[in-house]
């Protein structure tokens, strides 16, 4: 009866010990995925912030050199650093009215999605699918209204940076996020792949980089005028 007793004794230790190890396993892993989702979502709420900011801004600006085209603006630090010659480039407004515009219109979605990330929304796979082709499309035009700037107007706006670089933080975010769930219909091996990538904090170095590598053009060929502010 002892030895009996012994035996269930340790089945039943053995078995709450594998309830137990399993419940701190979840809740761990449950921990772990609303830590990222806060930090993720917290960096998107931030640059989609940002460049809501810095839209309004440039939009306010553009409706003043609408009024008057000599009018000397907030951001018109030297001649390397001013917003108005970049605003009256025909580059600054494509769309025949100006760029900022499209940031007041497509920013407050992702504020949005951060939002209510924050307070536990769960959005489905298909639209945060479509969230990422809009991240995509607006860092794509952020980088090329900076080349623009950089290489064919020859003046930097201080507020499209702002903006370029907010926009560059969104889709690192949303990047990051959709990784992590899943939301982007990659093939199994090409998620998983994706998902290692994210979790080792390589897609951080990437975003890192790539920030340095434009800190760096624009001191190299702007240093040496910004300095002299």
């Amino acid at each position: 009866m002892a030895r009996v007793a012994l035996a269930d004794y340790i089945r039943s230790f053995l078995l709450c010990a594998i309830i137990g190890y399993t419940m701190i396993s979840e809740i761990k892993e449950s921990l772990t995925h609303k830590t990222f989702d806060r930090g993720v979502l917290s960096v998107l709420l931030v640059g989609s912030l940002v460049a809501l900011l810095g839209s309004f801004v440039l939009s306010i600006e553009a409706l003043e050199l609408a009024k008057n085209p000599d009018a000397v603006l907030s951001c018109n630090l030297s001649a390397v650093l001013n917003c108005a010659t970049v605003a009256n480039h025909p580059s600054a407004h494509i769309f025949g009215f100006p760029n900022s515009f499209v940031g007041l219109m497509t920013t407050p979605v992702m504020v949005t999605i951060a939002v209510a990330g924050l307070m536990g929304v769960r959005f489905s796979r298909g639209f945060m699918f479509g969230a990422q082709l809009g991240a995509i499309a607006g860092a794509i035009f952020a980088t090329w209204m900076l080349y623009m700037s950089y290489a064919v107007i020859g003046v930097l706006c201080p507020w499209c940076l702002t903006v370029d670089a907010a926009m560059l933080m969104i889709l690192f975010a949303v990047t990051r996020y959709n990784v992590r769930h899943n939301n982007l219909y990659l093939p199994k091996h090409t998620q998983q792949a994706a998902d290692g990538f994210v979790k080792k904090g390589y897609d951080i170095v990437v975003f890192l980089l790539i920030l340095m590598v434009i800190l760096s053009a624009i001191l190299f060929k702007y240093g040496s005028e910004i300095v002299r502010l």
